[in-house]
């Protein structure tokens, strides 16, 4: 299975690398849905994690944005990935904004979005997911704010409730640069008053459909004040998790492709990778063990996901560099993982979480 996908994946990029960003996006979604249904092949015991009550059989997931409508998630579980995230999902069907909208840095291995939320909306991506119970496997639902909503902390309580019966996880997304105002959310009493609504949602439903882990996607480009305060009332709130961290509004001096990077919008790849990482290992010192971290942001190797990991991520996820790498970059870090494990003689991934957390906090702060 993998060596046959790894062929129409060498074939297939080029074409895609030539077509505008979007479409090659859409084109690689559809074409996942008629892949050869055969099951993935099994995991090294060795790559197992445990994390948010849930077992994942391996640490390197599909982030959100990938398939944004729930379309694909059990193709891209066969080919390999731990767990899949879908979404952002908003409640109403919305376009998000006007096209173009995704570009792509060559140079840089980098891609700048502003895709601002387009959904489907909650009732399309809730009967794909329904569709699918019992097929086993893990799939989170990324969840956002409709851009008009006159109450966005609602809207998350909305989705915690629609489709706590079919997700494994909730990402609560208040991170996008996209949506003007989303930011805001992560900020003082507004995100006291999210978590509060949230996590009394997730308890309600919870009676039918039990405890589904709550996580929050905060961005990178957060102060180390806000840091602390998010962190703070995470842990107060007892939320199950962080993802670090979202794409960056930030545009580091040494990128090459200086006028694609004039454009507006959130940028992701390889260009996020420091700043992601070392916002990671400041919140990894700041939870104190009180909940995991998923690592986010400019994955592009097995270095660099190893590199997550031991900044204090117990699971990793991947996009951007997919558009660069193709997906075989999946396989290739299990293989430097199981590798990595043995070279150090380490029973398994929980060893290794953390290991430069704090040396990384003490280093100069990334350009």
């Amino acid at each position: 299975m993998i060596g046959l996908f790894d062929l129409i994946d060498a074939l297939a990029r080029p074409l895609l690398d030539r077509m505008d960003a979007e479409n090659a996006h859409r084109l690689a979604v559809q074409g996942l849905k008629v892949l050869p249904r055969r099951p993935a092949q099994a995991d090294d015991a060795r790559l197992s994690v445990r994390a948010f009550g849930l077992n994942f059989p391996n640490p390197v997931g599909m982030a959100a944005g990938f398939d944004k409508h729930g379309e694909v998630p059990d193709a891209l579980l066969r080919l390999g990935f731990g767990f899949v995230e879908v979404g952002t999902v908003t409640p109403r069907p919305q376009p998000g904004n006007a096209r173009p909208r995704l570009f792509r840095l060559p140079a840089d291995q980098g891609v700048i979005n502003r895709l601002g939320f387009n959904s489907e909306g909650a009732p399309a991506v809730l009967a794909r997911l329904a569709a699918r119970v019992g097929a086993g496997g893990l799939v989170g639902v990324n969840v956002g704010a409709n851009k008009d909503s006159a109450d966005r902390i609602a809207d998350y309580v909305s989705l915690i409730e629609t489709f706590a019966p079919v997700a494994s996880y909730f990402t609560v997304n208040i991170s996008s640069p996209n949506t003007p105002g989303l930011r805001d959310l992560q900020q003082g009493a507004l995100f006291e008053d999210l978590l509060a609504r949230v996590v009394d949602a997730r308890a309600r439903v919870s009676r039918q459909a039990g405890l589904t882990p709550l996580l929050v996607k905060i961005a990178p480009d957060l102060t180390l004040n806000e840091l602390d305060d998010v962190v703070g009332a995470c842990r107060r709130r007892r939320v199950d998790g962080m993802i670090i961290g979202n794409t960056t509004v930030t545009r580091p001096p040494s990128l090459k492709d200086v006028r694609t990077a004039k454009e507006s919008g959130g940028l992701s790849g390889r260009p996020l990778f420091a700043l992601s990482t070392r916002m990671l290992a400041e919140t990894y010192v700041r939870a104190e063990g009180a909940f995991p971290l998923v690592g986010t942001g400019g994955i592009d190797s097995p270095r660099t996901a190893l590199a997550k990991i031991r900044a204090g991520a117990c699971l990793v996820q991947l996009y951007s560099s997919l558009v660069f790498r193709g997906l075989g970059l999946v396989a290739e870090i299990k293989s430097e993982l199981l590798e990595a494990l043995a070279r150090d003689r380490h029973a398994g991934l929980p060893d290794l979480v953390g290991l430069d957390a704090a040396a990384m906090t003490a280093e100069p702060w990334p350009a």
